[in-house]
């Protein structure tokens, strides 16, 4: 919406393609005809036609944002190994996918682009209950940082965004492993309840997106919890350590 209002013009991916052809339908409400596309950034494949169809109907993008992610919790003895491939493959390979091929018409149109990787306040922060989710994020926001390096001299910046906890419907479909269905509803519940209550709404990230791109920001913590994440893994990493046991459900 942020981008849409500022007149670019939108392709909304998403697996849920009605949830895409929503998005469209607002964004196109504020700045130009939008599009929606079905695309499973976990499969490397469909990637890559993804990116091609772009190419072929609207040119290279100027910014692309890798924003597809899934939440999980549990003790990481109750992650499976499917659930640790579920978490990296959209997570990670999601935006391994989106940076590549996106990145590679950028270079090749030569007028330079900005690519975004949504990481996470937990990218700074170890947690018992968030080790899947915490390591994919982490690794996010290391592939931006190498990407921001390779890329700079393209004239292709690369930030990677950080939000705390952000009322963005992710809680919803969090999934809580090692749990039966009715203590995986009310986990979810409780997660939904408490970052309704945090009250930060997604248009305050989008807000920082649209300022990391203008200003070729390479590291974006969004919200008071996410600096301070980021302040205390660097002054005080043995008390990140000490904060990373404690269970919070």
């Amino acid at each position: 919406m942020a981008f849409a209002a500022r007149g670019a013009e939108i392709v909304a991916a998403d697996l849920n393609v009605e949830e895409a052809r929503r998005t469209a339908e607002l964004a196109g409400r504020s700045g130009p005809a939008a599009h929606a596309v079905r695309v499973d950034v976990a499969d490397a494949k469909g990637m890559e036609d993804f990116a091609a169809s772009v190419l072929r109907d609207h040119g290279v993008p100027d910014v692309v944002v890798n924003n597809a992610g899934i939440g999980m919790a549990g003790p990481f003895l109750d992650h499976t190994a499917d659930d640790w491939q579920q978490v990296l493959d959209v997570n990670l390979w999601g935006v391994i996918h989106g940076s590549r091929l996106f990145a590679a018409q950028m270079i090749e149109r030569g007028q330079g682009g900005h690519i975004v990787n949504t990481a996470s306040a937990a990218a700074f922060a170890p947690s018992r209950a968030l080790p899947a989710y915490a390591t994919s994020k982490a690794a996010v926001l290391m592939l931006s940082e190498c990407l921001r390096a390779e890329l700079k001299g393209a004239g292709i910046g690369v930030s990677a965004i950080c939000p705390g906890i952000v009322d963005s419907g992710i809680t919803g479909r969090a999934r809580f492993v090692g749990r039966d269905d009715a203590a995986q509803a009310a986990g979810r519940d409780r997660a939904t309840r408490a970052y309704a209550l945090r009250g930060f709404e997604p248009a305050g990230v989008a807000e920082r997106i649209v300022a990391a791109v203008r200003d070729d920001r390479a590291v974006v913590p969004v919200a008071a919890e996410a600096h301070a994440a980021r302040l205390l893994a660097r002054v005080s990493p043995g008390t990140m350590r000490l904060l990373a046991r404690l269970n919070i459900d």
